[in-house]
């Protein structure tokens, strides 16, 4: 991934997607917020005033040349679904309360928008297309396999190949950190029965750790995407820069991720 600073924000953007559309995965340094979420929180239920979430959300625009007025986002619920969007918010009038874990358009004047705090960030771009989706995904998503259902919501909705299609895997919490309990474990076993041993390390003391981003990498590229970047930053590693529910025991914010087919106004 590329790494940009603007305006004391700093975000990272996926090498593999060019410059043809606008997508950015946040770090949590600058912003206002202050306490557990300090810093570039965008999450409004987790103690942060939401003026600040207002704030922070205006900051993210600013840096990257994109109006406000574009943005678009749902209630995430940690589901497979995916919502098509074919107008901002701005556009709509209103805010609708959609519960999904994916979007997607081809219109160039929406920034889908979402939150991570160690959940899996994952971005798509068809450029044949020109279509962009974002997904997030926890276990729970990874389980019930959001990211391929993304791409077949790809193909049903524009008629997309998912070989033209280019993946990438954002900062999330790693292998290293994410250790699970048999629970996680037998859910894993059934979705993924025939590679789930590949997605699962021993750790010290005798338990073991899920990765969402090889598990993520497996999912799409079973529903046929080739060209997957992985950014291989862990967000439990460093919350200097990253926001992470587990390494920060819940009391932590919201970073955010952002994609468009604009490329932003360079003004």
């Amino acid at each position: 991934m590329n790494q940009h600073k603007v305006n004391g924000l700093q975000y990272y953007s996926f090498e593999t997607f060019g410059e043809q559309i606008t997508n950015a995965v946040f770090t949590r340094l600058g912003g206002v917020s202050s306490g557990g979420p300090a810093g570039l929180n965008v999450g409004s239920n987790v103690g942060d005033d939401i003026a600040n979430v207002r704030t922070n959300r205006s900051k993210i625009f600013n840096a990257l040349k994109l109006p406000e007025s574009s943005f678009f986002d749902c209630w995430q619920v940690h589901g497979p679904d995916y919502v098509v969007v074919n107008s901002s918010h701005a556009d709509q009038g209103r805010i609708q309360e959609l519960k999904a874990d994916a979007m997607l358009t081809n219109d160039p004047k929406v920034s889908l928008f979402m939150r991570f705090a160690d959940c899996t960030p994952i971005l798509l771009f068809d450029p044949v297309k020109n279509v962009v989706g974002i997904a997030h995904a926890g276990w729970q998503g990874t389980v019930k396999r959001t990211a391929g259902n993304l791409v077949r919501g790809f193909q049903e909705v524009y008629g997309c190949d998912p070989k033209d299609i280019i993946a990438g895997i954002g900062p999330s919490i790693g292998p290293d950190h994410y250790e699970v309990g048999q629970q996680v474990i037998d859910q894993v076993r059934v979705a993924y029965q025939d590679t789930h041993e590949l997605l699962f390390h021993p750790i010290n003391g005798g338990g073991w750790a899920f990765d969402l981003w090889e598990a993520n990498r497996s999912d799409l590229r079973g529903a046929g995407v080739q060209n997957i970047e992985g950014s291989q930053l862990c967000t439990a590693c460093d919350t200097h820069q990253w926001f992470s529910h587990r390494a920060e025991h819940g009391k932590t914010g919201r970073f955010a991720a952002v994609i468009s087919l604009s490329k932003g106004d360079p003004q």
